[in-house]
């Protein structure tokens, strides 16, 4: 199988850790969307990583896709519950996650622009998004090993994959202090051997 994204992207992060954790073979081809001369249009119309190409040669996309193909290929160390109910509440989770990480993403492409274009009104709103989604996950993370049950599911990985970009992007924002209980949590899945090699380029 060959993953199409950046090093830096956290929805490419997440898949990577889907695989290895896992133990599913892979090769990374390194994209960045933004670059005018990249190739992901060609696999995905909308532009957006991550892409997965299977052994077949089917192209699949967004993250939530992908990682919903990725469980029919090996069930032997399941990351999303076989239970209907249970695997919705974890998906519910990741979905969170996945919010928090697409409106702190907006910010930081908002603060790209030139100071006379930006948004302040855009930015507060993405903010609050941020700050709701982070609150949640403080809650959800209070006195837990697991975010889920007794065991790495995916919402464990889609939580550490955002707030490891948060932190990666905008570290003096004092979300360590404003959620304690969630630095606690995610500082101990970042000593997992699958985000130590997917940890994203200091650059």
């Amino acid at each position: 199988m060959q993953l199409i994204g950046s090093l830096t992207s956290p929805f490419v992060r997440k898949i990577r850790i889907q695989l290895l954790e896992k133990g599913l073979p892979f090769s990374l081809l390194e994209e960045i969307p933004w670059n005018a001369d990249t190739s992901v249009p060609k696999f995905n119309p909308l532009g957006k990583v991550p892409v997965l190409i299977d052994e077949h040669g089917e192209i699949w996309f967004d993250s939530p896709v992908i990682a919903e193909y990725i469980e029919t290929l090996e069930t032997r160390h399941r990351l999303v519950p076989i239970k209907s109910i249970d695997a919705v509440r974890v998906r519910q989770l990741e979905a969170l996650a996945d919010g928090v990480c697409e409106a702190a993403i907006a910010i930081f492409l908002e603060k790209k622009r030139p100071q006379e274009w930006r948004s302040p009104d855009w930015i507060a709103r993405q903010e609050q998004k941020v700050e709701r989604g982070l609150a949640a996950l403080e809650k959800a993370t209070v006195g837990k090993h697991w975010v889920y049950e007794d065991h790495l599911t995916l919402a464990d990985i889609a939580i550490g994959c955002v707030v490891g970009w948060y932190d990666f992007r905008f570290e003096s924002s004092g979300w360590r202090q404003k959620h304690p209980h969630l630095a606690d949590y995610v500082d101990r899945l970042f000593k997992r051997d699958s985000f130590i090699q997917t940890q994203p380029p200091e650059s």
